[in-house]
């Protein structure tokens, strides 16, 4: 089976300095130790229980190791694959939630029909996505005065694909929301 060309998120330099291996000396260790034929969780108990880089370094190492081999494929994760987008608005924290929780301001910039299922004001909204069984969790910064970011990360998307339409649907519905607020 062909390598395929993956990029990790992070550089060599970067990797090394947090971990002490660069991804080349990972991968290789990783192979060493049959990482082809484990599961991802298998691979995180191996790092940590050998190599004891701690939570998020396990996640990083295993991911990274797992697109490079062809394992899991750019934004897969073992319910699905899952997207997130954000964006900064010139507008307070609440303006933004408002235009989220509230339907009429939300029909402005968004033509899908949601459920909201959980709301804390300020803070995030849980959306059940229109026609499927996908989820979209949507959360709110504040960014300074009269400054704040939104992020929307939706989730259980049945493959890669559905997963780069709905990244660039998103990028595209925040930059109208953002177009609506700040006109």
């Amino acid at each position: 089976m062909a390598k395929p060309k993956v990029t990790p998120r992070m550089s060599d330099e970067a990797v090394k300095a947090k971990t002490g291996k660069t991804w080349a000396e990972w991968f290789v260790l990783l192979d060493k130790a049959g990482a082809r034929k484990m599961d991802h969780q298998a691979i995180v108990a191996y790092l940590e229980k050998t190599h004891g880089l701690g939570g998020w370094w396990d996640q990083m190492v295993a991911v990274s190791y797992e697109q490079a081999r062809g394992l899991r494929q750019k934004h897969e994760k073992p319910e699905g694959f899952e997207i997130s987008v954000s964006k900064t608005v010139a507008v307070p924290v609440a303006e933004l939630f408002e235009a989220w929780e509230n339907p009429k301001r939300r029909a402005r910039w968004l033509d899908e029909a949601i459920v909201i299922r959980k709301a804390t004001p300020s803070k995030y909204l849980r959306i059940a996505w229109s026609d499927d069984r996908t989820h979209v969790a949507v959360n709110f910064y504040s960014k300074g005065q009269g400054k704040s970011q939104v992020s929307a990360q939706h989730s259980k998307l049945p493959n890669a694909k559905a997963a780069e339409r709905m990244k660039a649907y998103w990028a595209g519905k925040l930059a109208q929301l953002r177009q609506c607020l700040e006109a």
